[in-house]
């Protein structure tokens, strides 16, 4: 499990996957969102400028990022 701290209120889901290493660029986390690789609190989200606020979790390639 991967544990994130959030700074502000949100960071979209393409910026949180980059921040945590699970993809190397921006256009790549783009690719796994619209392909419905990525889940989000268990379901899977095809909305790359999701807001993922605390207490959420994204699931992709066996890793699973929560969000504090």
């Amino acid at each position: 499990m991967i544990e994130f701290e959030l700074e502000g209120e949100f960071i979209p889901l393409i910026q949180l996957l980059k921040a945590t290493n699970v993809v190397q660029t921006g256009g790549e986390a783009q690719i796994v969102v619209l392909d419905g690789l990525v889940k989000y609190n268990g379901v899977v989200d095809y909305r790359k400028r999701l807001k993922v606020k605390r207490g959420d979790t994204v699931e992709f390639n066996g890793n699973t990022i929560l969000v504090k």
